[in-house]
Parts: structure tokens; C-alpha cells; sequence
């Protein structure tokens, strides 16, 4: 089978101090760790916001990370995407602040927003409903030392598949691990991965994306 093809893409607004090549490196870092991919870099300062046709047409998979440039990609772009996951069936993976992309939206079908957020650098428990699905293998129960915290409701269609949850010692939850097919192709939304923590490099962390990012890639 041919090595599945990553396109990873940042708005490049984490921190340079804790991610210092940027959430798209950490991810392509972190594939390359756990299976064998051809993983290329792409952001929003490049041509196209580094969204060509070229680009989409070439990636099996594409990793997405925006935060506050998320409502700023051109709307022939994210028509573009839609196009390549529903017809083409092109796997897209959404990280944390993602669900309020335009790109996430135009997906889902629905708003992607989540009710509400705190960030008081909190563990967050990530815990396996779905135990026996692929994005689970080789994983348990495991926390993530410090996070922020997203409130339900979370305004998306009714997930094929919640493989895991976020869980705090407060008593908030919420749909961190959430599989959908839409059109020909297979989405993922990965809440785990606050741009201002170093939550890509916890080796869990690590496993646990490049499960999701085989799944949407249909090699698991």
C-alpha cells in the first residue's frame, strides 16, 4: 500500500515559544513517530493560503489548526475542501479551536461553535467510550496535565462514532474524539491540543492523533 499523504496546515498562531516550527511540525513529527507517511507542511501565509488544487489533490488527509484566523479562509477555498472530502474522498482532521472554522462549519453542516470555554490550565481526563474502535487501539485512559476546557453543547450533526471524551475534576465533559463520513470521505474532530500547552509533544497526545489521522485516511 502507498504511504498516506498528509497535508498539515496551521494559521500560524501558536506560540513560537511552545511550538517553535509550529502545531503543523509537531503533527507531521508525530505521524512520522507512528507510521510511515509522507507528511508536508502548508499555512495560511502561503499562496492560495496554502489550500491549491494541487495541494488537496495530492494529500490523503488533511490536519487542520486554526484559532482565530479560522473565519478568514476565502470561501473558494473552503469550497475547495468540502469538494475534495465529499467527492473525492479526501480525510480532514479538525484540532481544538478548529470546530469554529469555516472550513469545520461548511463540513458539519451546523455552526461547530461549543457553549462556552475557561482556560484555567486544568487536567483534563481523556476517557475511551468506544473502546474497540481502531482510533482506539493500543490506547487507554490518560490525562493531559494541563488544558482549557470546552463546554457542551457542541453544535455539530450526531457523530457516527464519540471514541473518546474530555472529562474535569469540575464536572464539565465534552465530545473530544468524534468520527463523521461526509459525502466520500471520513472527518475527525480532535479536541485535545491547546495551542499555548505543549500537548503535541505527550506521547499519548502523539499516538492517539496518528490513530485518528489513519482512520481518516481510511487505513484503519
Amino acid at each position: 500500500m502507498d504511504r498516506l499523504k498528509v497535508l498539515s496546515w496551521s494559521e500560524l498562531t501558536e506560540p513560537a515559544g511552545v511550538y517553535p516550527a509550529g502545531i503543523h511540525a509537531a503533527v507531521c513529527e508525530a505521524l512520522r513517530e507512528h507510521s510511515d507517511v509522507d507528511c508536508r507542511l502548508a499555512d495560511i501565509t502561503m499562496p492560495e493560503q496554502g489550500l491549491s488544487e494541487e495541494s488537496l489533490a495530492w494529500a490523503d488527509v488533511v490536519v487542520w489548526f486554526s484559532h482565530v484566523h479560522g473565519s478568514e479562509i476565502h470561501d473558494d477555498l473552503v469550497a475547495r475542501i468540502v469538494s475534495h472530502v465529499t467527492e473525492q474522498g479526501m480525510g480532514f482532521v479538525a484540532l481544538h479551536s478548529s470546530l469554529i472554522s469555516t472550513v469545520f462549519a461548511a463540513l458539519m453542516g451546523t455552526t461547530g461553535w461549543h457553549s462556552g470555554w475557561r482556560d484555567d490550565a486544568t487536567t483534563e481526563h481523556i476517557h475511551f467510550t468506544a473502546p474497540e474502535h481502531p482510533i482506539a487501539e493500543g490506547m487507554k485512559d490518560f490525562d493531559i496535565p494541563q488544558t482549557e476546557i470546552f463546554f457542551e453543547p457542541f453544535d455539530i450533526p450526531e457523530p457516527e462514532e464519540v471514541v473518546f471524551e474530555g472529562r474535569w475534576d469540575t464536572g464539565e465533559w465534552f465530545r473530544s474524539g468524534c468520527c463523521f463520513t461526509i459525502g466520500k470521505g471520513r472527518v475527525f474532530y480532535f479536541r485535545p491540543g491547546h495551542e499555548t500547552y505543549p500537548i503535541f509533544f505527550q506521547p499519548e497526545v502523539r499516538r492517539l492523533l496518528t490513530n485518528c489521522v489513519e482512520w481518516a485516511g481510511k487505513r484503519r
